[in-house]
C-alpha cells in the first residue's frame, strides 16, 4: 500500500506520527512519501521539504508568503500525481493541506483523508461543505464534530485526541527534573508562547511582562520555558532579561526522546502555566497542570477573525469539557495584569480546572484503543 502523507506543523507531525504507526502495526507492507517533521520521520518518512515552511498562522501572517506557499502546493500536488497513492491523506493545516487536494481530486480519483476537522463549530460553517469537493474521509479529534461533516456528505470517524495515548511523567519524574533544573521547592510557572516564530514574537514580550508580576508578587518563583528545536535559539536571546532565572528546555542539545520526557517532566514539576491557545491546552489537561490560556495575533486577523468567532472559548478543555474553568485572554483582553492576575490565583490549588481536565481526557478516549490506531483502522476500513 503507498500513502502520500503531509502535515505542516509540529501538532500535526506528532498526529502524522502516531497514525503512520497505527498504519504499520494494521498494514505492515505499507510506504509513505510525503511532508513532516521528527515525529513522522521517526516513523519512515523522508520530508520533501523542510515543514516549517508552512507553519504560519493568521491571514496578514500568510499574505507575505503567499507565492512560496503556492508554489510548495503546487510542487506537492504535482508530487502526488506522480506517487498515484492509495490514498492522501491531509494533516490539519488546511491553508496548505485543502489547497493540496483539491489540485489533487481535479486530476485524479485519489481518495482524500484529512486529519482534523475543521472547527466549523467556532467560525466559517460553510468550510465544511466546500471541503467535501475534495475530502472523502474526516478523522475527527473531538467526540462533537462527525455530524458536522456528515451533514456535508463527507464520511467522518472520531478518532480521538493522540494526546489521551501519550506517556505521562510521574511525580518521580517531576521531582527528578525540579532537582536537575535547580527548582529546589520554588513555586514554578510553565511558559508556553507557541511553536510558531509569530506566535513567539507577539506573545513573548506579554509574557515577559506575565512573569515580572508574578515574581514581583511571588519573588521566589522559578521560570521554565520548553522550546521548540527550531525556535530554541530565538527563545534563549529573547528571555535572557527575564525576572525568574529562566530555565529553557533546548531539544537540540539531546536524543528526541531524553527531550519528550524531560518535557512531560516540566509539564508535570510545573505548579502553573501560562500558554498561547493551542492543542498545548490538552497536553497541559493529560500532565493535570493548571493553566491560563493566552493569546493574540496580527491586528487585520484579529479584526476579521473575532467577528466570524461563534464560540464564547477557544480552550479546548473549556470547549471538551463544556465548562469556562480556564481562564483565557485573547485579541484585545491579551494584556500582562489580568493574565499574571489570573496565574498566580491559580496556583493555589484549582479543584474546578482539575474535574475540567479529568472529563476532557476521558471525552477523548483515555483509557480505550490509541487514537492512532483507531484513526488507521478508520482509514483501512473505510478503503
Amino acid at each position: 500500500m503507498k500513502i502520500f502523507i503531509l502535515a505542516g506543523e509540529p501538532s500535526g507531525d506528532k498526529l502524522g506520527g502516531a497514525l503512520m504507526t497505527g498504519l504499520k502495526t494494521l498494514h505492515p507492507d505499507v510506504t509513505f512519501e510525503g511532508i513532516g517533521g521528527p515525529e513522522m520521520t521517526a516513523q519512515g518518512l523522508n520530508s520533501r521539504f523542510d515543514m516549517s515552511e508552512l507553519s504560519v498562522m493568521g491571514l496578514a501572517e500568510i499574505l507575505p508568503k503567499y507565492r512560496a506557499l503556492m508554489a510548495r502546493i503546487n510542487q506537492t500536488a504535482d508530487a502526488v500525481l506522480k506517487m498515484q497513492p492509495d490514498v492522501l491523506i491531509t494533516i490539519d493545516s488546511p491553508d496548505f493541506s485543502l489547497r493540496v487536494a483539491r489540485r489533487v481530486k481535479a486530476k485524479s480519483k485519489i481518495r482524500t483523508v484529512h486529519y482534523v476537522a475543521p472547527t466549523v463549530w467556532a467560525w466559517r460553517p460553510g468550510r465544511a461543505q466546500k471541503m467535501a469537493r475534495w475530502v472523502d474521509h474526516v478523522l475527527a479529534l473531538f467526540p462533537f464534530e462527525p455530524p458536522y461533516m456528515q451533514a456535508v456528505g463527507m464520511q467522518c470517524d472520531f478518532v480521538g485526541h493522540p494526546v489521551v495515548a501519550e506517556p505521562q511523567a510521574t511525580d518521580a519524574d517531576a521531582a527528578a527534573f525540579r532537582q536537575t533544573a535547580g527548582l529546589g521547592d520554588a513555586p514554578t510557572v510553565l511558559v508556553l508562547p507557541g511553536s510558531r516564530k509569530s506566535e513567539v514574537m507577539r506573545l513573548g514580550p506579554v509574557f515577559q511582562q506575565v512573569v515580572a508580576r508574578m515574581v514581583q508578587a511571588r519573588p521566589e518563583l522559578r521560570v521554565v520555558i520548553p522550546a521548540t528545536g527550531k525556535l530554541a535559539v530565538l527563545v534563549r536571546q529573547m528571555t535572557r532579561t527575564w525576572e525568574g532565572h529562566p530555565v529553557v528546555l533546548d531539544p537540540n542539545d539531546c536524543d528526541l526522546e531524553t527531550g519528550l520526557a524531560r518535557k512531560r517532566a516540566a509539564f508535570r514539576a510545573a505548579d502553573v502555566a501560562v500558554a498561547a491557545s493551542g492543542t498545548v491546552s490538552l497536553e497541559l489537561a493529560a500532565a493535570q497542570t493548571p493553566m491560563v490560556i493566552a493569546y493574540d495575533m496580527n491586528w487585520l486577523s484579529r479584526q476579521i477573525i473575532g467577528r466570524m468567532v461563534k464560540v464564547d472559548t477557544v480552550t479546548l478543555v473549556n470547549l471538551v469539557s463544556e465548562t469556562r474553568v480556564v481562564p483565557e485572554f485573547i485579541g484585545a483582553n491579551c494584556r500582562p495584569g489580568p493574565i499574571s492576575q489570573a496565574a498566580l490565583a491559580a496556583l493555589d490549588p484549582p479543584d474546578a480546572q482539575q474535574e475540567a481536565m479529568a472529563l476532557t481526557m476521558a471525552r477523548l478516549g483515555q483509557g480505550g484503543e490509541a487514537p492512532g490506531l483507531r484513526a488507521a483502522r478508520a482509514i483501512l476500513n473505510a478503503m
